[in-house]
């Protein structure tokens, strides 16, 4: 399902990872689902402990200027795992055990947002939507090399995944 504009981006040597606008570029179909099941939802993000074993938080992602964001507290556990080991997958959560409206997943990579001018913007766009982020809160932006988008229809699940070739 990759297009052109992954395997340039791969081929460029530009690493897997790309953006959420790229990733809107490579598959608009599959970002918007997961735009409706990520945006002003909880969802879990899965990083990695010190010791290797996982650990799971809930978030509230955001996109923001065509980039998925999510912030959080200096001192929470996922600021260091996510410092240590920029490796993450996250889940939407389901409304019921049926799947509800459908399951999205991705993974990748945090990219730590530093830049004022960037933190400042992303959390402006935030705060339209509804969040309420604070100066001292650390911003990551979610960078994506795989992302897979399931309903359940007529008794069995219907999936859709993306990943660079």
């Amino acid at each position: 399902m990759a297009s052109a504009l992954a395997r340039k981006l791969v081929g460029r040597g530009l690493c897997q990872m790309i953006n959420w606008s790229q990733f809107i570029a490579v598959t608009p179909e599959l970002a918007a689902f997961g735009k409706q099941r990520l945006e002003g939802r909880i969802a879990y993000l899965a990083t990695i402990r010190p010791d290797g074993s996982p650990r799971v938080h809930p978030v509230s992602p955001f996109i923001a200027s065509d980039h998925m964001f999510v912030y959080m507290e200096p001192t929470s556990p996922k600021v260091f795992d996510l410092r240590r080991d920029a490796r993450y997958a996250m889940h939407c959560a389901v409304e019921d055990n049926s799947g509800g409206q459908g399951e999205f997943f991705i993974k990748g990579e945090v990219a730590e947002v530093g830049v004022p001018e960037i933190r400042v913007k992303a959390f402006e766009q935030a705060e339209l939507q509804g969040y309420n982020p604070q100066e001292r809160y650390v911003l990551f932006e979610l960078r994506i090399d795989e992302a897979m988008g399931t309903v359940y229809e007529e008794g069995g699940p219907k999936r859709v995944r993306w990943k660079p070739d």
